[in-house]
Order: structure tokens, then C-alpha cells, then sequence
């Protein structure tokens, strides 16, 4: 399953929050580019945390195959 993600730079403390507009309330941040995408891959496998198979199933979400790849979309740091 794919999923787009959102970074957008924390210009106070640096780093980036990420986004998942596919999982509301799937919200994960790291310190850089590549530590953000690994955090989101986690949050998305997490959000679907206690989900039981059927409604896993319903989502096109198979069991043992989650997460296959995660499209970025990155906002351009000002300044």
C-alpha cells in the first residue's frame, strides 16, 4: 500500500514534522529528511496497530505486507 506523506520543516527547532493525510492523527517527526521518512513508515505500521484482519483486509492492507514504499512531498525551507 502506498501512502503520501507531508514533511514540513520545524523552523524553531529544526527537523521536520511528518504527516500521513491517509491516516488521520498519524503525526511522527525526525531530524532529518531520511529520519522523518523512517519515523512515518513507522507511525503508518503503528496506526494500523489493533486493527483486526478483516478491516486490515477491507483497506487493501494485507497482514504481512503493510507498508511497500511511501511517496514524499517536501515544502522548500525558506531563507
Amino acid at each position: 500500500m502506498r501512502f503520501t506523506i507531508l514533511l514540513t520543516p520545524d523552523m524553531e527547532d529544526g527537523g521536520y514534522t511528518v504527516t500521513v493525510p491517509g491516516r488521520p492523527g498519524c503525526v511522527n517527526d525526525g531530524t532529518t529528511v531520511e529520519d522523518a521518512m523512517a519515523r512515518a513508515k513507522e507511525a503508518i505500521e503503528l496506526s494500523f496497530d489493533g486493527d483486526d484482519e478483516e478491516s486490515l483486509a477491507a483497506a487493501g492492507v494485507r497482514a504481512d505486507s503493510i507498508l511497500a514504499s511511501v511517496d514524499i512531498e517536501t515544502v522548500a525551507k525558506a531563507g
